[in-house]
């Protein structure tokens, strides 16, 4: 019989979770949704689904507890099932990936990576569950806030009866209590002793490997008992620990244990890092952030941090993820070296400065905010939504992630243009994995190659099954080299250089995707290559041929990246990328190439045929038109043909574009056809509701095909462009009626006294000039006007000798005040000209005389 709640509290320590128990059985019994925040180490994991396990509202159905990481996970459940003296699997059991412990018994089950999800797509009524409840809340996890949103949407519609805990260590309590429409919130006590925490005293010169070596030194010469501590990534882990076995060595202290602990790892190698070591040897336990929280590591008493997270960032402008290392939080570092105290008092090495730590930020941000959003929006479509904004969400998903999202969806052709989900939508879906290899699966099927398709998707999924190489470039990027050793590793011929356990993963994932496929081999054999097209259809790259490009690509649809120098993959035409860092290439633009695969054009144009299209490409070199039919997917261009009568409206455009990059200088401006330019701006800028055209640089620019284009017929070289008449191109802007006014209001030449005709020059911002000899002007009593009056002609006087006398417009005064004295200096220079006494009633002359 099981036993019952009674009984397994007095089974073990009291725990600071008891006291809050029975309050909490009363709240949910009269609310439906409560929040419980408590600190690490309180017991709320193991104990809360046990407490409310015989509660009259529950009514015998099942708990079912999502836990963000997977070995915390496998590890509750254990807990739980040992305080009910049971095996795993009979009221306590778990569903993590590639492993579960259920059966038909099993009334509390711990749930991780998108399996709720997936049971919430098959039955939104979650039939038989009277509670969900979200464990380690604060990691915001993406899965996380996805299955609470589907979760708050199916019990709104279909189970108002189903009741909804969230649980954390550090919770947004007010804002997560609004969000759920004023749910209850408990606060409960911690059981942690004090944990004392030095930081450094500067900041390091060292890079990160070395501190961290040199904390851990140091915590083993000050400290007792066994160390944990924190690392980036996996990479980190293995090199530290080499380093450590090698010092250590040294030192004569070879008998102390060093455990690796990350995700990744079997079931024995984590249960080595979290028991004591059973002849009472030291640790030194070696982690990601995995340990951070849920877990309590046995004997740990001493904390090193690094202070290091390595989290994906999504890009939304290249559409890419790209890992990076951070400083961890504020809340992270927290829980770290709350490690240290939860069986006795303890100590924290951080290795930054205290300074450092007031800036980090307060806690890490949601998930949803930074990550690949297209498998939750394929989730979303397939729970029935076209639209994410139909569901609630905690944090509301950015819309650019969304958008590239949305287009990658229905590029793999899973969502169609109204964003609902398709039918091969629908069956990738329910497989389980990111759509790409969903799509990369079935194309496996469709191909008659299921079982190659299997063992991409998993060794696209799992741990790369190369231990990092000794090579500046580091690992090699080759897919089917990886192909060929796990070939090699079945066949019981594993090669140097192999991690073995990611090869058992890898197997292991590769038989449950054989499982939903439905397949059978085909007698041909099909291109690894193109079963990557078709999860891969926007990786497809193309090496650049600028020099010293060898390992340069152009990718479909935006951007570019490089393989290190000296990959085996360095200089072939054509690659399909897998796996590409957005953010550490050769330059700001460019990504690093991790894993592809190289394929050639005949396989591209098998696989595409669909895509592709040929377009006319028109340029220019060394003045002349180049005409060529290109063959294109995308931004590639894949091969091309010359073109002996290109299409003339494709012509004209090279031209524009030509002139557009160039600019207006290209075109044969004359003296006229730049004055008639000027006149038209001034008539612009003096009537500026009257339409006149825009012949600014920038307006001509603009309006560059309308005007000019319609006259570049037959043009194929860029001298052609001297042959265009600019003062008639741009009076055919103007109508007759138009043409008239412009040389009424704007004219070219002003007519004179002297029955002359001078030519006015236009300058943009200023009055029109007029140039003159001033015996020229005789007679005129006022400064000659333009457009209806409104603006006064500017006149440089000339002397006989065509050298400025005076700039005016203002001539009657002139004539009054100032013509007397240039009457008087100029007379004895030119006395042969006519200087007349009374300039209003003289005669104008052009001569040095009238007649």
């Amino acid at each position: 019989m099981r036993r019952t709640p009674m009984l397994f509290q007095s089974k073990g320590p009291r725990l600071p979770i008891h006291s809050l128990l029975p309050r909490l059985q009363t709240c949910l019994a009269q609310h439906s949704r409560a929040l419980l925040s408590a600190p690490t180490g309180s017991g709320k994991t193991t104990l809360v689904p046990l407490a409310l396990l015989d509660q009259p509202w529950l009514a015998g159905r099942t708990i079912l507890m999502l836990e963000p990481r997977r070995l915390a996970a496998r590890l509750a459940a254990r807990r739980m099932a040992d305080l009910l003296g049971e095996p795993l699997g009979e009221t306590v059991g778990y569903r993590i990936r590639h492993d579960s412990q259920v059966s038909p018994r099993t009334r509390i089950e711990v749930l991780t990576e998108g399996i709720l999800t997936r049971r919430l797509q098959q039955d939104p009524e979650l039939r038989g569950v009277g509670l969900l409840i979200f464990d380690e809340f604060h990691e915001r996890n993406l899965q996380g806030d996805l299955a609470l949103a589907l979760a708050l949407d199916a019990a709104s519609a279909l189970r108002e009866d189903l009741r909804l805990l969230i649980m954390s260590a550090t919770l947004e309590t007010e804002r997560l209590a609004a969000f759920l429409d004023n749910a209850p919130v408990l606060l409960g006590e911690g059981r942690s002793y004090p944990v004392q925490i030095q930081y450094q005293p500067r900041d390091s010169q060292l890079p990160p490997q070395g501190q961290a070596l040199n904390g851990v030194l140091k915590a083993l010469a000050e400290q007792s008992g066994d160390i944990l501590v924190f690392l980036p990534g996996t990479g980190e882990i293995r090199r530290l620990a080499e380093s450590l076995r090698e010092r250590l060595d040294q030192t004569g202290q070879a008998e102390i244990k060093i455990w690796p602990l990350y995700a990744d790892l079997s079931r024995e190698q984590q249960d080595q890092a979290l028991n004591p070591d059973p002849q009472g040897r030291r640790r030194i336990v070696l982690a990601t952030s995995v340990a951070e929280t849920s877990l309590t590591i046995e004997g740990i008493s001493c904390v090193v941090d690094l202070g290091l997270s390595r989290l994906p960032r999504f890009d939304a402008n290249s559409g890419l993820s790209r890992l990076v290392t951070l400083p961890c939080s504020q809340a992270s570092a927290d829980q770290r070296a709350g490690r240290a105290g939860r069986l006795g008092p303890g100590f924290c090495y951080r290795l930054w400065t205290e300074a450092s730590q007031r800036q980090r930020p307060p806690s890490t941000p949601a998930e949803i905010g930074q990550a690949d959003l297209a498998p939750l929006l394929l989730e979303v479509a397939r729970w029935g939504l076209s639209a994410m904004k139909e569901l609630r969400w905690l944090d509301p998903p950015p819309a650019g992630a969304l958008a590239q999202a949305r287009c990658l969806l229905q590029r793999l052709g899973l969502l169609n243009e109204a964003g609902r989900i398709t039918p091969k939508g629908e069956r990738v879906s329910g497989l389980g994995l990111h759509p790409r290899l969903g799509c990369l699966l079935l194309s496996g099927e469709e191909q008659g190659a299921p079982d190659l398709a299997a063992d991409l998707a998993a060794l696209l999924s799992e741990r790369d099954i190369l231990r990092s190489a000794s090579s500046p470039g580091g690992r090699p990027a080759d897919l089917r080299q990886r192909l060929r050793l796990l070939q090699d590793w079945r066949s019981g011929r594993a090669a140097d250089g192999l991690d073995r356990a990611a090869c058992q993963q890898v197997e292991r994932l590769a038989r449950q995707l054989r499982s939903r496929l439905h397949g059978k081999a085909a007698a041909s054999e099909v291109d690894t290559a193109a079963l990557l097209l078709a999860a891969y259809p926007d990786r497809l790259a193309q090496r650049t041929g600028e020099l010293g490009g060898a390992g340069r690509y152009r990718l479909a649809f935006a951007g570019a990246a490089r393989l290190p120098e000296g990959d085996g993959l360095w200089g072939s035409p054509y690659l399909i990328i897998t796996e590409l860092d957005a953010g550490q290439g050769h330059s700001q633009s460019d990504g690093r190439i991790f894993t592809a695969m190289a394929l050639d054009l005949p396989l591209i144009e098998q696989v595409l045929a669909d895509r592709l299209s040929w377009r006319e490409q028109v340029s220019w070199a060394q003045n002349r038109v180049q005409a060529q039919r290109q063959l294109c997917y995308a931004n590639l261009v894949l091969a091309q043909r010359p073109l002996t009568k290109p299409d003339p409206e494709t012509l004209r455009q090279a031209l524009l574009q030509a002139i557009r990059d160039r600019g207006l200088t290209l075109l044969p401006w004359s003296e006229a056809a730049l004055q008639l330019r000027a006149r038209l701006e001034f008539l612009r800028h003096w009537q500026p509701q009257a339409g006149w055209p825009d012949c600014s640089d920038s307006g001509l620019l603009a309006g560059l095909e309308s005007w000019l284009g319609p006259w570049l017929d037959g043009l194929h070289r860029l001298d052609q462009l001297q042959k265009l008449d600019l003062c008639a191109i741009l009076l055919a802007r103007l109508d007759w009626s138009r043409q008239q006014q412009l040389e009424q209001l704007a004219p070219s030449h002003l007519s004179l006294p002297s029955g002359s005709r001078k030519r006015l020059a236009y300058q943009p911002g200023t009055a029109p000039v007029l140039a003159v000899r001033l015996q020229e002007l005789f007679g005129l009593l006022q400064t000659p006007r333009l457009c209806n009056g409104q603006v006064a002609v500017t006149l440089h006087l000339l002397s006989p000798a065509q050298r400025p006398i005076q700039v005016t417009q203002d001539l009657a005064g002139f004539w009054r005040n100032t013509y007397p004295e240039v009457k008087k200096e100029l007379k004895g220079r030119y006395p042969k000209h006519y200087w007349p006494d009374d300039p209003f009633n003289a005669t104008a002359t052009a001569r040095v005389r009238p007649k």
